[in-house]
């Protein structure tokens, strides 16, 4: 199977869609399920948010097919693009968690607080969402289906730890289980899963809770955002609680040594630079990292869960 105007195929009815996210390939995944109501998993953001819909036409989708959107959490490189894409496919609708819903209705406050973290940056890669009527978005709660017309069926899943509002998607006939951000990154260039711990509400107890969750599962195939397929999923599932752990403890053992965040960060990115492997044949590789699971980004989170869990505010 070929990939036809940024659309793979991976199996049979169902395929990846290259964001295209920063002008980079393999950044962030949409997965596109072919069912009589078409589903999209993820969008990308704003800036981006063109290559998919010029993707999704290249195989032959017309405005009135896309029935859903799915959005594991509302950061802007999942969700960002999601009310552009709503105007080029005027019968689809957004799910979301029910704690996210309500940002895509009003993104104010999601696009003023990305524009504070990233400054410049924030125009150049992400764009501002723009707003979704409410009657469009539909918030679910923990276990809710989604049906998706022949029998074909998506389980939605509380899945928090990387972000208060994380939902995941669990394909019960393929035995897909599409992850989002909580069981990390491994794109191009990557030797193992990255926990992704940004700030505000990366939660490290729920983290694992989630990954606990997911092995429950038994899933088939793990689908990572940022990017595709990783597996055994057992294996991959296992790596990923491993590999959080690994960084939470290096984390904190270097807090407890100076409460300062560069010195933090400058620990991780010590003991954890051979997870990335830079080439000729992909310049990008470095750059990809740094965008969605960076070290500093990563520390900020990491801090901000011990000391609010020194304050007892953190579940674990």
């Amino acid at each position: 199977m070929s990939a036809t105007g940024g659309v793979e195929p991976l199996t049979e009815g169902l395929s990846a869609v290259d964001t295209r996210t920063a002008g980079m390939s393999k950044v962030t995944a949409g997965y596109l399920i072919a069912a009589p109501r078409p589903t999209l998993i993820e969008c990308g953001p704003a800036k981006s948010i063109d290559n998919v819909i010029e993707s999704l036409w290249a195989v032959g989708m017309d405005p009135a097919d896309l029935a859903y959107l799915v959005l594991t959490h509302v950061h802007l490189d999942h969700a960002g693009g999601a009310g552009d894409l709503l105007g080029a496919f005027p019968s689809a609708r957004v799910i979301v968690s029910e704690l996210g819903a309500r940002h895509l209705v009003d993104p104010s406050r999601l696009n003023r607080s990305a524009r504070q973290v990233y400054g410049d940056f924030h125009d150049e890669v992400y764009g501002d969402c723009t707003p979704i009527a409410a009657e469009r978005v539909r918030g679910v709660e923990d276990g809710e289906w989604l049906e998706l017309g022949g029998g074909h069926r998506l389980q939605l899943l509380y899945t928090p730890g990387h972000a208060k509002h994380h939902i995941s998607a669990f394909d019960p006939d393929r035995g897909a289980l599409f992850v989002g951000d909580s069981v990390g990154v491994k794109m191009p260039g990557m030797s193992t899963i990255r926990p992704a711990t940004p700030p505000p509400d990366f939660d490290l107890a729920l983290a694992q809770r989630t990954l606990t969750r997911y092995r429950e599962l038994h899933p088939d195939t793990v689908y990572l955002a940022h990017y595709g397929p990783v597996g055994p999923p057992r294996e991959a599932l296992a790596e990923a609680a491993e590999r959080l752990a690994r960084w939470a403890e290096t984390a904190e053992a270097a807090w407890q040594e100076h409460d300062e965040l560069e010195h933090v960060a400058e620990t991780l990115a010590q003991r954890f630079a051979d997870e990335v492997r830079p080439s000729d044949d992909d310049p990008d590789a470095v750059q990809r990292v740094e965008l969605l699971s960076g070290i500093r980004s990563n520390a900020m989170g990491l801090l901000r869960y011990f000391r609010l869990r020194e304050e007892g505010r953190t579940a674990g």
